[in-house]
């Protein structure tokens, strides 16, 4: 399927479609260049924060950025020179006016960073900073927005600058009231050119997913600013980024936006996508009247409005068991197994879906107080967590002080390296007692097993060697047979990491573990089982010829192997014998899938 037959590709081109065929509005001619633009150009663009572009019509035309520059101004004058200083000079309040309006607060101050005078001020702090690379930090800036290098247009440059009369008499009242405290002409002149910066629908789509994403490209994986300076640029964005008509766009479409005068609209809806599109003629506010067409249908189709928020918290606990219901891959003697059927309280689980939000977070601090007074240990799954908030980070960290002081230990797995979670909880997790991370889930809750079998009977003694009357398959067996098959064994003894058995080979013995513990593993990797003394390996021989998996030696290993020509001739002497082995095999592969239909059964369940 290409993609223009996905189902958004469609629907955006049949929003271009219609909305072509509307030729209200004008093109800006206040700038003279301005005035030069095609009244039919008109491009649509989205861009997803996993970094899929959908593009129709002219996405690729370029036009400059004018107002729009002035939100992603805002960012990094939050980054360069600090919020405390920004918000010094700069209110965040809608104004009422428009959007060149000579008018400031009563305090002297701009109203907020999205009108002329607001953004001027931006600049000038930028301007304060950086000295004469003022333009050249802010045209990387939103180059790497853009995820490209952006030029300038020195004709629409020039005009501004030659036209720019308004924008002085703003500068000379800001520096009048000391809040432009360097050269007017300099602060203008790199006003102006980040104003005729050149971009396309598409180029705005990728700046406004770059917002979407916290401030990480899509495209190019760089964080282009701090997810704190997002978050305070969109809030500005929503209240008054649509010049008179902020308030409308808020009710009607709900996606934090800025418009520009060249007709240009980005909008980004946080952690989805990003939006631009370009259509020059603009309505009697300054917003392209094809835009706003565009944004106001898209909202509306899919219900993306910022405050149209649907979903349940209970769906993100993908299961929640304790080992009782679901054990680990690692076969357990009979004392062992009593011991975790006993105590299986003392183990919960938690698997986990989804984003983890302050809502998510505060449902899983009250599933968490209601498990049973008995826990000792919690194991918290991640593998299927994208991200974690702030906001939910903190409620975590609570919920672990909580857990600390009851004596729970808490294990984190399924992180993985370089993503989101890994680097929120990665340094966190290292300064809270009583937590720690295990990479995979079968792992976490094998080592929970263990302490609980350690807390009741003493340390697992994996070196004592097993009688071979205590063999599971030969369990029942009465002494004669036994001592006539143990004169058919030969010892043999295996190495930490030694392979016992190659997955493929044909099936000629199978193993009595006396002593250590061993796994069983397909040729990739993936665990199947871990086997201890009193276990047999390789028994699945008694009924196929190939080696179904591998066999690995995690300890030292000794253990008895018998062949199968020897088990033939064992069985025309001891035929009743042979029956009880068989029927004790039968069991324990009964068992074995008891034991699965019981962890589909709870993981269905959710």
């Amino acid at each position: 399927m290409s993609s223009a037959e996905l189902p958004l590709a469609r629907f955006l081109a049949r929003c271009h479609s219609d909305f072509s065929k509307d030729d209200s509005g004008e093109v800006a001619s206040y700038i003279p260049e301005l005035s030069l633009a095609n009244p039919a150009d008109f491009g649509i663009a989205v861009t997803t924060v996993d970094g899929f572009v959908y593009e129709i019509g002219d996405s690729n035309v370029e036009f400059t950025i004018q107002s729009i520059s002035k939100a992603f101004v805002f960012a990094v004058a939050l980054e360069t020179v600090g919020p405390d200083r920004v918000e010094t000079v700069v209110g965040v309040e809608p104004s009422g006016d428009a959007f060149n309006s000579i008018r400031l607060r009563s305090d002297n101050r701009p109203f907020n960073p999205m009108v002329n005078a607001g953004a001027i001020a931006c600049t000038s702090l930028i301007c304060e900073s950086e000295g004469d690379g003022a333009f050249t930090r802010l045209h990387d800036a939103l180059s790497r927005f853009a995820g490209r290098r952006l030029d300038v247009d020195e004709a629409t440059f020039k005009s501004e600058r030659a036209t720019g009369d308004r924008n002085r008499a703003i500068a000379y009242l800001l520096r009048n009231h000391g809040v432009l405290l360097g050269d007017v002409d300099q602060v203008l002149d790199v006003y102006f050119r980040q104003c005729a910066l050149r971009v396309s629908a598409r180029d705005l789509s990728v700046m406004a997913a770059t917002l979407s994403h916290k401030g990480r490209n899509p495209l190019t994986g760089e964080q282009v600013v701090s997810s704190y300076a997002v978050a305070r640029t969109l809030s500005v964005m929503t209240s008054s980024g649509m010049y008179d008509s902020a308030g409308r766009w808020v009710y009607r479409v709900g996606i934090p936006a800025k418009s520009g005068v060249g007709g240009g609209i980005v909008a980004a809806l946080p952690s989805q996508l990003g939006l631009g599109t370009y259509s020059p003629r603009i309505d009697d506010q300054g917003n392209s009247v094809r835009g706003l067409r565009t944004c106001e249908a898209l909202s509306t189709h899919y219900g993306l409005h910022m405050l149209n928020r649907v979903g349940d918290v209970r769906t993100c606990i993908a299961a929640s068991y304790d080992v009782g219901s679901v054990s680990s891959r690692r076969n357990r003697r009979p004392r062992e197994q009593a011991i975790l059927e006993a105590h299986h309280a003392k183990c919960a689980i938690v698997e986990l879906t989804g984003a983890l939000s302050f809502a998510n977070a505060e449902y899983i601090s009250r599933r968490v107080r209601g498990l049973p007074p008995e826990l000792a240990y919690l194991i918290v799954d991640l593998r299927r967590v994208p991200s974690v908030s702030e906001a939910a980070l903190q409620l975590m960290a609570d919920i672990l002080d909580d857990l600390a002081r009851a004596e729970v230990d808490v294990v984190f797995c399924g992180i993985t390296k370089g993503t989101p979670v890994e680097a929120a909880l990665g340094e966190w997790l290292l300064g809270k007692a009583g937590v720690r991370s295990i990479a995979l889930l079968d792992e976490a809750i094998e080592w929970a097993e263990d302490r609980i079998i350690q807390s009741e009977a003493g340390a697992l003694d994996v070196e004592k060697p097993t009688a071979l009357s205590e063999q599971q398959l030969l369990a029942g067996l009465d002494p004669t047979a036994l001592s006539a098959l143990s004169e058919l064994m030969t010892p043999h003894h295996y190495r930490v990491g030694e392979r016992m058995i190659l997955a493929g080979e044909q099936a000629t013995t199978l193993l009595f573990v006396v002593s250590g513990v061993v796994s069983v593993r397909l040729p990739g990797g993936l665990r199947l089982a871990t086997l201890s003394a009193g276990m047999a390996v390789g028994e699945m021989a008694l009924l196929e010829t190939t080696r179904s998996a591998d066999v690995w030696a995690d300890t030292a290993v000794a253990c008895l192997e018998l062949s199968l020509d020897a088990f033939a001739s064992f069985r025309n002497l001891h035929p009743r014998a042979c029956e009880h082995i068989m029927g004790n095999l039968a069991r324990l592969l009964a068992k074995r899938l008891i034991i699965a239909n019981t962890k589909i059964e709870v993981l269905a369940s959710y």
